[in-house]
């Protein structure tokens, strides 16, 4: 079956689609669906979920940190992020969505493409990794319903092994954050005036800073779909969710935000505006079966908790996963905590990593799936699961 045939296949929901030699059903209603969203590039989770009980969050970034008037209060010390107003915090407020911060991995290369590696395949750090074996890849190999589907271009790690899984690609590319016209329409503003020579070389330094980065923004994304593509594409991934796969894989990349990130506006604010109206789309494409989805959103890791130079991030260790879905007891911030303060820092720089993904993720796929001690291991060896209540 080619790429249009299947797609035509997928937008009418029609008869089941047979890929390499495999039948796939549609799962019952009551089936859990899981779907995993990574979040490619090291998405700054500080200034998403915020924690604004901190001072030392506000004196770490001075041009970049969210308001207090600004943000969305999620409990005394949390807030969320203005741009998820309308997208997130319903969740929050139906308790179908929790965050987890300090989360991670124990890999300490801050090197995009070995991290992600790290989490794809949920193999222990230190040993000989296995590339053809991801934990998405187990955990369909695991399940006997299990009916997977990768919305990517090209089969990802997270499904490598098995039985032979399904990707469907997304193509959306990302578009650069200058926008060409309203510079030149300020240029002209200020044509034959004394800030006229500043004004240009402004410009001319921000396109230069981003061109600086794009290749690396666009290598740590490894081709990911980006966040309006995610958004634009969102309903289509429910729709097949929803009559088709109970395990789901999509990549959203776009978030190297080393050089004028933004605050409760600009680039960042408008990338995860994005991400939340496509997450709000996927729950009304999904319909009933909402209440049997659990979406978990993840990203290589956080990003440095001081702003730099550039108003900016760097890499950093410790991240914020989220937990969304009808099926989820949310309305929480869980797992192991720490102050946000200088001495709480990872390394003075980073939050530090106190939940473990594998133990996440392996809860909860426990408890929805009623796995085994036995079969746990199978998709996260020597990891015990941590049981946050999530499900």
């Amino acid at each position: 079956m080619d790429r249009r045939t299947f797609l035509k296949t997928a937008a009418a929901v029609a008869p089941l689609p047979l890929l390499a030699g495999k039948l796939y059903a549609v799962p019952a209603s009551s089936t859990p669906r899981l779907l995993v969203v990574f979040l490619r590039g090291a998405y700054d989770a500080a200034n998403i979920v915020i924690p604004a009980s901190s001072d030392f969050y506000y004196a770490s970034r001075p041009t970049i940190a969210i308001p207090k008037t600004a943000a969305l209060p999620l409990d005394a010390d949390w807030s969320l992020h203005p741009a998820l107003k309308d997208t997130i915090a319903p969740l929050w407020q139906a308790r179908q969505i929790a965050f987890v911060p300090f989360a991670g991995t124990d890999d300490l290369s801050r090197s995009h493409f070995e991290t992600q590696d790290t989490i794809e395949l949920g193999q222990p750090i230190g040993g000989t990794r296995d590339y053809h074996s991801g934990f998405m890849g187990r955990l369909a190999e695991t399940l006997s319903g299990g009916h997977p589907i990768a919305f990517t271009a090209q089969l990802p790690l997270i499904f490598q092994g098995g039985s032979t899984v399904p990707n469907l690609a997304l193509n959306y590319v990302g578009k650069s954050a200058i926008n060409a016209r309203t510079a030149d329409l300020v240029q002209s503003m200020y044509q034959g005036e004394t800030l006229a020579p500043s004004v240009s070389e402004g410009f001319r330094v921000q396109q230069d800073a981003y061109q600086a980065i794009a290749a690396e923004m666009v290598n740590s994304g490894r081709g990911a779909v980006s966040p309006k593509g995610f958004e634009a594409s969102a309903q289509r991934i429910g729709i097949l969710m929803r009559d088709k796969y109970n395990l789901g894989f999509v990549d959203v990349g776009g978030w190297d935000t080393h050089v004028n990130q933004g605050g409760a506006e600009g680039y960042l604010a408008s990338r995860i505006a994005e991400l939340g109206r496509g997450l709000a789309a996927l729950k009304t494409a999904l319909g009933p079966a909402w209440g049997q989805t659990i979406v978990v959103v993840v990203s290589e890791f956080g990003r440095t908790f001081r702003e730099n130079g550039n108003r900016g991030t760097d890499h950093g260790h410790g991240s914020v996963y989220w937990v969304t879905g009808g099926a989820v007891n949310g309305g929480r911030i869980v797992g192991n905590q720490a102050a946000v303060t200088r001495a709480g820092l990872f390394q003075d720089r980073d939050y530090p990593v106190l939940n473990d993904y594998r133990a996440m993720i392996g809860g909860i796929v426990q408890k929805a799936y009623g796995l085994s001690p036995a079969q746990l291991a199978a998709v996260f060896a020597n990891v015990p699961p941590a049981d946050l209540r999530l499900v």
